[in-house]
């Protein structure tokens, strides 16, 4: 079958335009109105060819999909950047998120986490470790309780807590915990010394519920859906890592830090 130019420009663009479309809706423009505008004669004949060097080239598909994945992964990239200037205060700087280690520390490690989240319990309690070390870090504590009411009712009591002068203990207990729910949090109250009637009248508070739902929005808005997930210096780390990978993470945070500053070898202010 002898196709014309015409056709076969028409051919590859319907080509292009299936491919896109297993990731994006395609707007409509010229090309695309000149497409839809075919004969049924022509579009099956498209078909054809469409058909023919697809299956002649099957690789194609793959590596249209490949580079959608990477564009896709590019944009999102973007946009979480974008987001991280739009919402500094909120990650770095709400009254309402606890702040362990430095809290004027030259790096800063923001954590969404649930106490209920298996990889959080598994790799939470090395920052334990890595604050006792580095006496310059500070961690902003993110309760992200995204696993159900048990998670809820534990990210109150963590942050009723907090007005008691007691999170950070009261954090290492519920990760430490098999289970985070409401006997956990007397039991651990109970351990701590922790006034529990106040405890229980805190987590009632429609504060605490604010401040978990601005948690839940700010990681909404920063393309954060799982926990746990980081933010190191204004890098998005999804997932579970270890410490070692942490402490290269908040290390180059500072190698960052150092070569942004100005050389003052050369006598200029101190």
């Amino acid at each position: 079958m002898k196709l014309n130019k015409r056709l076969i420009s028409i051919g590859l663009g319907m080509a292009v335009i299936v491919l896109s479309s297993f990731s994006y809706g395609v707007a409509q423009t010229d090309d695309t109105a000149e497409i839809l505008t075919v004969s049924t004669k022509e579009r099956r004949s498209i078909e054809i060819v469409i058909k023919d060097y697809l299956l002649a080239n099957p690789s194609i598909i793959r590596d249209a999909m490949q580079a959608l994945e990477i564009q896709e992964k590019r944009q999102a990239a973007e946009r979480a950047a974008e987001s991280m200037k739009s919402f500094k205060q909120a990650i770095f700087e709400d009254k309402d998120s606890p702040v362990v280690g430095n809290p004027k520390g030259d790096v800063s490690v923001v954590v969404f986490f649930d106490y209920n989240c298996g990889y959080c319990k598994q790799t939470l309690p090395a920052l334990s470790g890595i604050i006792a070390n580095d006496p310059s870090l500070r961690v902003v504590y993110k309760e992200f309780p995204n696993l159900g009411a048990t998670s809820q009712v534990a990210a109150q009591a963590a942050l009723a807590a907090a007005r008691q002068g007691k999170y950070a203990e009261f954090h290492d207990e519920l990760m430490k915990s098999e289970s985070a729910d409401e006997a956990s949090v007397k039991n651990i109250s109970d351990r701590l010394g922790l006034n529990y009637k106040t405890l229980k009248k805190d987590m009632a508070d429609p504060a605490l519920n604010e401040a978990l739902m601005r948690n839940l929005n700010l990681a909404e808005a920063l393309g954060i859906g799982g926990t746990p997930s980081y933010i190191v210096g204004d890098q998005i780390v999804p997932g579970a890592i270890d410490a070692a990978s942490l402490e290269r993470l908040i290390s180059n945070v500072r190698a960052e830090q150092l070569k942004s500053k100005p050389d003052n070898s050369t006598g200029g202010a101190k």
